[in-house]
């Protein structure tokens, strides 16, 4: 019989990390399920994953401070027999935009936004990846990363956040080579407009449908959608070819060159 693997999501109170960290217990994974302030959220998620007769546990942690980082891994470990076979970095967005443009930007609005979307995964990737080495655990490690990783969006202040997850790409090119030779895949999935309470929240019916009008594909993506791909890329056998990729899954805005600008 396999060994069924354990799974850790960061960030899955809600949207694309909820829908990830229950597709991952119907494909009869057990989970953990990482949050930082939405207990509720992460409730649910924990709820849904133990429907589908896993071992699943929520973990409060902000990834982005590397000291809570380090204790999700302690606690995460201990409850699922010391070993991970799966990280989803799924952690990030853009955070309360300061006013003005980049010139008025306050320095530690950078730093933070940098830790939050590109060092959190890079610390979660480094105590993953050892434990995966030390345990001879074939292991995958997907990086969320996003369409303005590829495009930028004007008077959305999309400094630093396109910076950081175009970062974060190379972390997922760079990390892809250097851990394929422990047999750990390391891939990234950038995903474009996902309608999720999230993009409801921010922004109105009419910038909604806007951004509708760039999309190909004529309909906005779901939370499932990302899921669906993370859970293929940790696959074994169907992704064990891919390597140091970051997928675009955004019907088809980003090859389109189809962005659109909002006051």
């Amino acid at each position: 019989m396999s060994e069924i693997r354990n799974v850790l999501v960061t960030g899955a109170s809600k949207g694309i990390g909820a829908a990830t960290a229950v597709e991952f217990a119907r494909s009869g994974c057990n989970v953990g399920i990482n949050f930082h302030r939405d207990e509720e959220g992460a409730a649910r998620t924990l709820a849904r994953c133990r429907e589908c007769g896993v071992e699943a546990e929520l973990f409060k942690a902000d990834v982005s401070d590397y000291g809570e980082c380090e204790r999700l891994f302690r606690e995460f470990l201990d409850r699922f027999g010391g070993r991970i076979h799966v990280l989803v970095n799924n952690v990030g967005g853009a955070q309360v935009i300061p006013p003005g443009g980049f010139e008025d930007m306050p320095m530690e609005y950078w730093d933070a936004q940098i830790r939050f979307n590109l060092g959190a995964a890079a610390c979660c990737a480094r105590l993953a990846a050892k434990n995966m080495i030390d345990n001879r655990i074939p292991g995958k490690i997907i990086n969320i990363s996003s369409i303005h990783s590829r495009v930028t969006w004007v008077r959305r202040k999309m400094i630093p956040y396109g910076p950081a997850k175009a970062g974060l790409n190379m972390l997922t090119e760079a990390l892809g080579v250097e851990l394929i030779e422990h047999g750990i895949n390391v891939n990234g999935i950038a995903p474009g407009f996902i309608a999720s309470p999230l993009t409801e929240f921010r922004y109105t019916p009419e910038e909604r449908q806007a951004f509708l009008r760039k999309i190909p594909a004529g309909v906005f993506g779901r939370p499932e959608d990302i899921a669906h791909l993370a859970v293929f890329l940790a696959d074994d056998e169907k992704a064990k070819f891919i390597v140091g990729q970051t997928i675009g899954v955004d019907g088809g805005q980003s090859v389109s060159g189809m962005i659109e600008s909002f006051n």
